[in-house]
């Protein structure tokens, strides 16, 4: 190991190589990931309507919160175990893996049970019970970058992962809190280019919250993958003026689709491919 940086297991100089982690046929950090779904789960119908439209694209990946750490006590707090149930029924039902924000440690369990990818947000990147907790999971965990944190305390972060045992970690770039305030947060991709080269684990990026304006995924989503970024988690809905969290950085259906096809000839110029590009999987897979 080297001794002069503050996170080991996490580097390149501990593991040149990247790190592969195979979900529900896709090999991420290999080839380029896309999880896509609501910011919270709303209803039955809400849920299923968006899971069989992002089925349709061959989305592998259905991202959704059931528990949602709001700034304000009085927003939607997210509809919790109900949340998770229908994300899991609706996954299943159309050979999707769950991505869903796990928010302390006594929740680690439940969240294993309905989720394929435990999410630990913005506000929880230095919770050290929840992280060390994930460390002892048999599940692949999303880090994403705390709002205010340095790379530096990202990779740290993760580190607390590794060093518990568990190595599929995702790293995501999800914005940080700048001076400015004509975007929600600043989305920064110089930090996606240095992870790469810091770090063996795969990085994906959320434009979604990294600029809370729906007119804007599309070009950042386009920027991420040229910068080396290992793939996309963004919010779809479908009616985002009417969403209880977070419509207007919500995309429309359409507005996916577009994007779906920049991305194609994006990934192309890289080489790589998005998992969305592969045929689907058969049922016999699916259950596998």
């Amino acid at each position: 190991m080297d001794k002069r940086k503050p996170y080991q297991l996490v580097s390149r100089e501990w593991k040149p190589e990247d790190t592969v982690i195979t979900l529900n046929g896709v090999e991420i950090g290999k080839e380029l990931m896309l999880a896509a779904g609501p910011c919270t789960v709303e209803n039955e119908e809400q849920v299923f309507t968006i899971t069989e439209f992002l089925a349709k694209q061959h989305v592998r990946f259905l991202r959704g919160g059931a528990y949602k750490p709001r700034s304000s006590p009085y927003s939607f707090q997210g509809l919790k175990t109900e949340g998770l149930h229908l994300l899991r029924k609706a996954a299943d039902k159309f050979g999707m893996a769950v991505v869903s924000e796990v928010m302390s440690s006594d929740k680690v369990d439940e969240l294993c049970e309905y989720a394929d990818i435990l999410q630990v947000g913005t506000r929880n990147m230095q919770n050290y019970p929840l992280l060390r907790a994930l460390g002892k999971i048999n599940k692949p965990v999303l880090l994403k970058r705390g709002m205010s944190s340095t790379v530096e305390e990202w990779m740290l972060a993760a580190e607390y992962v590794l060093v518990g045992g568990n190595e599929r970690v995702i790293l995501c770039e999800r914005g940080i809190r700048t001076f400015d305030t004509a975007t929600r947060n600043t989305l920064d991709l110089g930090a996606v280019a240095l992870v790469k080269q810091l770090s063996h684990l795969p990085v994906i990026v959320d434009p979604s919250q990294g600029t809370g304006n729906r007119n804007l995924v599309a070009p950042l989503s386009l920027a991420a993958i040229a910068a080396g970024a290992d793939g996309l988690i963004v919010e779809v809905h479908n009616q985002p003026e009417k969403a209880l969290s977070d419509g207007e950085q919500s995309l429309y259906f359409d507005q996916f689709t577009d994007m779906m096809q920049s991305l194609i000839q994006q990934s192309a110029l890289r080489n790589k491919h998005f998992d969305f590009q592969k045929p689907r999987l058969t049922e016999a897979e699916t259950t596998a």
